[in-house]
């Protein structure tokens, strides 16, 4: 069997192939790049506190994945382990920040330490929650 050329076709150009590879590229890597959800955690506290006295430790977050949220303040002292401090009511996305407010009481000189944990709820009355986010570490120092 013989083959037979067409004639008059023409073979892409260099540069056509080139945009095309390009735009594939593209293409893959975009749809290998996960969506992120947007949300924050911030927590505020005073620089310093002196001993025996209260002070506000306050924190509130967001994110868009979840369908409710809680938010939990957690504090350690002298490099210690993390204790649960507070949690916050549960709050439905769309709806206001998760928000969370403690008191706290530094009974000895040095450093106390907090964070911010921003959990992800399926039903207010979730038992089993997941973390989402946590905050930045605040530190306060306590004279």
């Amino acid at each position: 069997m013989t083959r037979t050329m067409r004639t008059g076709t023409k073979r892409p150009s260099g540069r056509r192939v080139a945009v095309t590879g390009a735009l594939g590229l593209a293409s893959v890597a975009l749809a290998a790049v996960p969506a992120h959800a947007k949300g924050s955690v911030d927590v505020t506290a005073p620089g310093t506190a002196a001993v025996g006295k209260t002070f506000s430790v306050t924190a509130q977050g967001n994110d868009d994945a979840a369908s409710y949220l809680r938010i939990c303040l957690e504090d350690r002292g002298a490099r210690k382990a993390w204790h649960q401090l507070a949690c916050g009511a549960t709050v439905e996305r769309g709806g206001p920040d998760a928000q969370v407010t403690a008191k706290a009481e530094g009974a000895q000189r040095g450093t106390l330490e907090f964070r911010a944990v921003l959990y992800a709820l399926n039903s207010p009355s979730d038992n089993h929650p997941v973390r989402m986010r946590g905050s930045d570490v605040v530190k306060v120092q306590v004279r």
